[in-house]
């Protein structure tokens, strides 16, 4: 049976993500109170045991810990602007900019409230389990204060420093691998049936392709802090030689080729900067000088 425990929580945004946080802190056995603007949406986790709030400003003033997983910013601003916030700590693990977290801190400071951004980098099934990854930065006192609470949602916990924007920043950057690679797959895929190629015959070489991510971000990574770009394996000259083909041939089957133009641009631009004998990682501080 699972213990209670005395550290009270609040969970503001019942989606998918904001129901499996409340329901990994019930599960870890602290009193947890929810609130969204669908009520229904909290009745599988009052059901086990968390108690309903009528409002948000109720939902607050509930527990000392307000952990917020909302749609975006403004959605934060629209829900918990109208709430009393002194005393209470929010954490706020809701997708944001850098930008924006940082203003979001000095907003609650403004209100009398603690502050610490996260972000949730493992899917919705994780949370609450060993292979859930979430990340925080804020004042580490804070932090420190409650963790308790936060372990419950578990896996692992990583601490980044006290500036509050420094979680969404990694948010942002791992998106952008994440989405620019989804980009390209389904493009690919698309490609492939302009060709006649099925899905299932073409998907186990996108596999191979996607296996040699991996080292490529260690050493892309390396090359950028050192930079030093060595084209030892492959050069930017024939990136640009490459993407061409692509190019032209998704233009002969009228697909859409604007993605591809971008990245065909960057490495045009390494080109023209007397870049092309050097090696792919050269492109990152092209774009990031």
């Amino acid at each position: 049976m699972t213990q209670r425990a005395e550290a009270p929580v609040t969970v503001i945004g019942l989606g998918p993500m904001g129901r499996a946080l409340a329901g990994a802190f019930v599960e870890a056995g602290h009193p947890t109170t929810v609130w969204n603007r669908t009520a229904a949406r909290a009745d599988d986790l009052v059901a086990r045991g968390a108690v309903r709030a009528a409002t948000a400003a109720a939902a607050v003033a509930a527990s000392p810990l307000v952990v917020a997983c909302l749609l975006d910013d403004d959605a934060v601003q629209a829900v918990l602007g109208p709430a009393d916030l002194r005393g209470r700590t929010l954490v706020n693990l809701t997708s944001s900019a850098p930008g924006q977290a940082r203003r979001r801190a000095e907003w609650a400071r403004e209100q009398g409230a603690g502050y610490l951004d996260g972000a949730i980098l493992t899917p919705t099934p994780t949370i609450g389990r060993s292979s859930a990854l979430v990340l925080y930065s804020g004042p580490e006192d804070l932090y420190r204060a409650h963790r308790p609470i936060l372990d419950g949602l578990g896996g692992t916990a990583t601490y980044l420093g006290e500036d509050p924007g420094r979680a969404a920043a990694f948010d942002v950057t791992l998106l952008d691998v994440f989405w620019t690679s989804v980009s390209g797959l389904v493009h690919g895929l698309a490609l492939a049936r302009a060709e006649g190629i099925s899905g299932d015959v073409i998907a186990p070489y996108a596999a191979l392709v996607f296996a040699l991510l991996p080292e490529m971000a260690t050493r892309f990574a390396r090359r950028l802090d050192d930079g030093d770009h060595p084209g030892e394996r492959s050069t930017v000259a024939s990136a640009a030689a490459g993407l061409e083909h692509v190019v032209a041939t998704a233009r002969a089957h009228g697909m859409d080729t604007g993605v591809l133009e971008a990245s065909h641009a960057v490495v045009r631009r390494a080109v023209d900067a007397g870049h092309g004998a050097d090696g792919l990682s050269r492109l990152a501080a092209v774009l990031a000088p």
